[in-house]
């Protein structure tokens, strides 16, 4: 007798464990069916929070307002004397960018100085900006970003078929590599008088080179236009309107524009200061328009003048990388 008790106490105690297992099954269940759709929704939400950039770690990094850094001219605009830079230089994100929206034709938008008072001289130039694209077509499928004025009119930046454009005098005959979109880029175009040679770069890389370019820079008074290829709904570049016809559909940010042709390693520091970085040769400088607002920074006066429906934006660093 005292045997099968035994046995019969050990079936008993071994169907304990089972219980338990099973309870504790049925209590993850119920827990499962009772927050299974708050744990969901909460990582739906981080998931969207994250694609947003909110846990991006250029959020929390400090951003500069517009105008925390500056040229200080101290005999007023157009000298050279005893220039220097002034504020917050150290190359830190801006606060803001400007956003153009691609429009064509009576929606167009844009940033332009007064007209015909940007005294271009009769020297080399360079020209720098960092952009982003929302898309790489357009009218045509192209959009141009620059148009500059000298004696005639020139269409520095623009991207064709998917591919960056570039040329001072008005043809866009050095294309560049297919970018991207939701991508941060800085282009730079510079013109050796000297030499006769446009040179277009690419994240600080030689991507295109042109030569025999004579009489491009006249010394005649005009002016910078960002945002479109277009000035009061006409082509301003009349044997090349097919490619000319849409305008920039995304950011722009740190447009700078030197009456010299800057050499390949001042493009690559340029480039490696970053979206936020000052410009380089002060003597030689322009405009520089950072484009939290419109105004100019380069001590020259030659603010612009928003055409359109151009908006400065915070949250525009999502697809920024730092060099």
């Amino acid at each position: 007798m005292k045997t099968l008790r035994k046995k019969l106490l050990g079936k008993a105690s071994a169907k304990k464990p089972l219980r338990k297992a099973s309870a504790k099954a049925q209590s993850a269940m119920e827990y499962l069916m009772t927050y299974g759709w708050a744990i969901l929704i909460i990582s739906v939400v981080l998931a969207a929070l994250f694609q947003l950039g909110v846990f991006n770690p250029m959020s929390f990094a400090p951003k500069a307002p517009p105008g925390s850094c500056q040229v200080f001219r101290p005999n007023g605009p157009g000298t050279t004397s005893f220039i220097n830079l002034e504020g917050i230089c150290s190359g830190e994100l801006p606060q803001y960018v400007a956003q153009f929206n691609g429009a064509f034709g009576s929606g167009y938008n844009y940033v332009i100085t007064p007209s015909d008072t940007v005294p271009f001289g009769i020297s080399s130039q360079s020209l720098s900006m960092w952009f982003e694209l929302f898309s790489t077509s357009g009218n045509d499928h192209n959009q141009s970003f620059v148009t500059a004025k000298d004696c005639g009119y020139y269409v520095p930046f623009g991207v064709y078929n998917g591919m960056l454009f570039g040329s001072f005098w008005g043809a866009p005959t050095m294309v560049g590599p297919t970018l991207s979109t939701n991508t941060w880029y800085f282009v730079a175009l510079t013109y050796n008088q000297q030499d006769q040679t446009e040179k277009l770069y690419l994240n600080g890389n030689l991507v295109g080179e042109d030569t025999g370019i004579s009489g491009l820079w006249d010394g005649c008074s005009g002016y910078v236009q960002l945002g479109a290829g277009y000035t009061g709904g006409q082509c301003i570049t009349p044997s090349y309107c097919n490619i000319n016809t849409a305008n920039l559909d995304g950011y722009a940010a740190n447009l700078q524009f030197y009456n010299t042709s800057l050499s390949a390693n001042e493009i690559q520091a340029l480039y490696l200061e970053g979206i936020g970085g000052a410009p380089i040769d002060l003597q030689h400088l322009v405009v520089w328009w950072p484009l939290g607002n419109a105004n100019d920074y380069s001590g020259n006066g030659n603010n612009g003048q928003i055409m359109g429906n151009v908006n400065f934006v915070s949250n525009w660093y999502s697809g920024y990388t730092p060099p």
